[in-house]
């Protein structure tokens, strides 16, 4: 400290200096070396004991096996894991078919529709063919062109009846199907699946939809929603929009 009481720092000492300078800092040199390391295994036989430690899924031996209700919990038969397997395919289901919808630049009406229509479906009923790509490219062949259907009008078969040759041609021609863009395309090239294949299991998914009635489910959507009032999402965006 000098006179005036301002306390000044202290210059570092010679033996500091050169226990720095001996300090190694390069990759491994804080490991235990391997004699140290068995000193300590055979001193210190029974590990750190503490109240909180756990050992899961972990035999005694190498010879031994796991306790039952590990065993349980791994094949998720335990109580703890009731209805694990469900849930994960539940979400697998709407995550892929999400990707996909995605990768295709669908609108977002298409989307929820897509994804309500996976999620409520039994994949059982397409056999060898019910990996979650397949069935989700041909729900999304099944929503978007069912939507595009419905924008010309050939979905009210009453009003396509009364139709001229020529109006009906006109308006075959106006529709556009999904499977014959490039994009989707490429994903069934990608996932194996060609276009007989995808009429066939497009027949399939039909006749689960109308059996289950989830042809209107779309994901998120609350189909009970006044139409005459506005959307709160809608609210939303101009609200972020004024900011």
């Amino acid at each position: 400290m000098t006179d005036r009481g301002i306390p000044t720092r202290s210059r570092p000492s010679a033996n500091s200096a050169e226990q720095h300078a001996r300090l190694d800092v390069r990759p491994g040199s804080g490991a235990l070396a391997r004699s140290a390391a068995n000193r300590d295994v055979h001193t210190r036989r029974w590990g750190v004991v503490s109240p909180a430690a756990t050992l899961i899924g972990r035999a005694e031996s190498p010879s031994a096996d796991v306790s039952e209700t590990v065993r349980q919990l791994h094949d998720e038969r335990h109580a703890a894991m009731a209805g694990h397997g469900e849930r994960m395919h539940r979400l697998d289901k709407l995550r892929i078919t999400h990707a996909l919808c995605s990768h295709l630049s669908l609108t977002p009406w298409q989307r929820d529709r897509a994804l309500g229509i996976v999620r409520d479906l039994d994949f059982s009923a397409f056999g060898s063919q019910r990996a979650i790509e397949k069935v989700a490219l041909v729900a999304i062949r099944y929503v978007v062109d069912d939507d595009r259907k419905r924008r010309l009008g050939l979905h009210d078969t009453e009003w396509v009846n009364d139709r001229s040759p020529e109006e009906l041609q006109s308006l075959y021609d106006r529709f556009d199907s999904v499977k014959d863009e490039a994009a989707f395309e490429d994903l069934l090239d990608a996932h194996d699946l060609d276009k007989t294949s995808l009429n066939r299991l497009h027949r399939t998914l039909r006749e689960e939809v109308e059996s289950r009635g989830v042809g209107g489910v779309a994901l998120g959507r609350n189909p009970y929603r006044d139409p005459n009032l506005p959307d709160v999402r809608d609210r939303e965006r101009t609200t972020e929009s004024d900011e």
